[in-house]
């Protein structure tokens, strides 16, 4: 309950922040692979909700842009990918869903920690939660709180094994979050399957509506995007 208490204070916080850019870096495990992890430079407006990513790792996705606007381009992703061009998708297609856990309509922080929230209260009523804090942990040099959550016992209801959240302890939202399942073995380590870390995390800084616009001239999209199912 502290824990919940903590992330719905989270959430009342974020919603206040207008916007923010930062370096995402992002590895999950995909229909049973761990990929390699991902370096993408972030925007994300929270009103109205915009989304765009530049991918600058790895090398066989540098180059990657992604523009989301709920609001705009019928609801579709305008996405640039190097010796294709620019396309459109539908969020939550085949294409769009490659290599991800989850469609670019939940990015963001204020995403995940509702979705840590949804979790949390989800778990209440079966008790099998050891949650321990630790404080003086470091993400990137930065000061923060982790708070780290495990079920001893596999249960269906049950999303992970163990989960780390680590909360920035001067701008107070989450800046690090990685969850584990059960290991394949007795006494084994857990095994990752998903890992979301926010470096370089700057707070409303002004973004407008050419920040998420296609037609910026800072951004590679083409003029005449293709529909791809």
């Amino acid at each position: 309950m502290p824990a919940l208490k903590r992330a719905y204070a989270a959430v009342d916080h974020l919603r206040a922040i207008r916007d923010y850019t930062c370096t995402l870096v992002k590895r999950e495990r995909v229909n049973g692979e761990l990929l390699p992890s991902e370096y993408i430079d972030l925007k994300v407006r929270h009103q109205p909700f915009g989304v765009h990513l530049y991918f600058r790792a790895p090398t066989d996705k540098r180059g990657r842009e992604a523009l989301f606007v709920p609001s705009e381009n019928r609801g579709r992703i305008v996405a640039q990918v190097p010796n294709v061009g620019t396309v459109t998708l539908d969020p939550k297609s085949r294409r769009a869903m490659e290599d991800n856990r989850y469609p670019i309509s939940e990015v963001g922080i204020l995403n995940l920690t509702r979705r840590l929230v949804e979790v949390g209260l989800s778990e209440l009523s079966y008790g099998e939660c050891e949650a321990k804090t630790f404080a003086n942990a470091k993400i990137n040099g930065r000061n923060c709180t982790c708070m780290q959550f495990e079920h001893p016992v596999p249960r269906r209801e049950f999303r992970y094994h163990m989960a780390r959240i680590f909360i920035d302890d001067e701008l107070n939202v989450p800046i690090r979050y990685e969850a584990y399942t059960w290991p394949s073995e007795p006494g084994g380590k857990p095994v990752l399957v998903e890992e979301y870390t926010y470096l370089d995390l700057k707070l409303n800084q002004g973004l407008n509506d050419r920040d998420f616009s296609a037609a910026n001239p800072e951004y590679g999209f083409g003029q005449r995007p293709q529909d791809v199912e």
